[in-house]
């Protein structure tokens, strides 16, 4: 039973990469599915992980191990099927590219374990596509001042820059035209009104911190902060990847601060402050946190609210999985006590977005 249970995180991933454009790795989950019920390597090296709830997401903790292999050279032979490292991905490939990375889960058990013991940190560039659109909605309810940015889940920190990124769409465009972060294609059928008035009334923002906190962060100017990072984004996915590059460029020119703690906890040490906009966010992390911690954050998220007022407002920003259709993303925001409002839905990576 616990061996079937895993088969079915694994093949439950494999649908997921499959909505998002990664049939290489649908495939290669699909058949790693078919190698645990069969007690092969897959198996041996996910022994002891067999029956973690899907959402630890041991299937990208595996996936990642993989791919840090072979973004590093150590797994020549896969490296050849995956566009990361230069490989191609063509018609007929697939069961030479299984084996392949059959092979390497078998050579690498070891490495791959420490892997496993690591949580999956896919700081999506993509998605401060949403984030800013928030932080814009925000201002155009809030009124000009500097801006306070809070993250929760931040990862690496690497959205908490997001107001240096260059978004763009056909009657869309914020941001600087020389950053190394572009996000092009932002909106599905022309980006909302709302949007558009907000970015003309404030085509800079001034952001006067940048504090994020996570459990396990991440360094992205650290080579292994970096390659964790990069091997966490499916190898298909080189826009990603492109992205990704700019942002970690950006990260090493521009600091910001993520304490190694909890939501609730770094929430509770976070006040209004007069004369600035104080705009707590967070992207696709609130399912790895536990119920009762969660609602630690909610309270302190109602004490910042009761306690902000027009010369100290709190924007509250999430965007995260749709309660009701998972398959994507919804942005919602909440100014002060006010009520939360949907403003615009996505894929999880965050691009194209679309007005609901």
């Amino acid at each position: 039973m616990i061996v079937d249970q895993a088969a079915t995180t694994l093949e439950r991933q494999a649908r997921a990469c499959a909505n998002l454009a990664a049939d290489r790795y649908a495939d290669l989950l699909l058949r790693a599915a078919g190698d645990v019920r069969a007690g092969g390597p897959c198996a041996e090296v996910l022994a002891g992980y067999l029956d973690a709830p899907a959402d630890a997401a041991v299937p990208l903790r595996l996936l990642g191990g993989v791919h840090a292999l072979v973004l590093t050279g150590r797994a020549p032979e896969l490296a050849r099927f995956y566009p990361s490292a230069g490989g191609r991905q063509e018609p007929g490939d697939a069961d030479d590219a299984w084996a392949a990375f059959r092979a390497v889960v078998a050579a690498e058990h070891d490495t791959l374990r420490g892997w496993l013991r690591r949580p999956p940190q896919t700081n999506e560039v993509g998605r401060a596509n949403l984030l800013v659109a928030g932080l814009l909605y925000a201002l155009g309810e809030t009124g000009r001042r500097p801006v306070r940015l809070a993250e929760l889940g931040a990862s690496a920190g690497l959205n908490l820059r997001a107001d240096r990124f260059r978004i763009e769409g056909p009657d869309f465009a914020w941001g600087s035209t020389g950053s190394p972060v572009r996000l092009p294609d932002a909106w599905r059928g022309g980006a909302p009104d709302w949007l558009r008035a907000a970015a003309e009334a404030h085509p800079e923002v001034t952001v006067v911190e940048r504090l994020g906190c996570d459990v396990t962060p991440l360094d992205p100017t650290s080579a292994d902060g970096a390659l964790a990072l990069r091997a966490y984004v499916w190898p298909e996915h080189t826009a990603r990847a492109a992205r990704l590059a700019g942002a970690l460029e950006l990260a090493r020119r521009l600091p910001a601060r993520v304490a190694p703690v909890g939501a609730a906890d770094f929430l509770a040490g976070l006040d209004p402050r007069p004369g600035t906009l104080t705009v707590v966010w967070h992207s696709v992390m609130r399912q790895y946190v536990p119920a009762e911690e969660w609602a630690r954050v909610t309270g302190e998220l109602d004490r910042l609210a009761a306690t902000a007022d027009a010369d100290a407002p709190v924007a509250y920003l999430f965007f995260e999985p749709d309660p009701v259709d998972g398959r994507h993303c919804q942005l919602r925001a909440r100014i002060n006590a006010g009520p939360q409002r949907v403003l615009a839905e996505a894929h999880p990576h965050g691009l194209p977005a679309w007005t609901p």
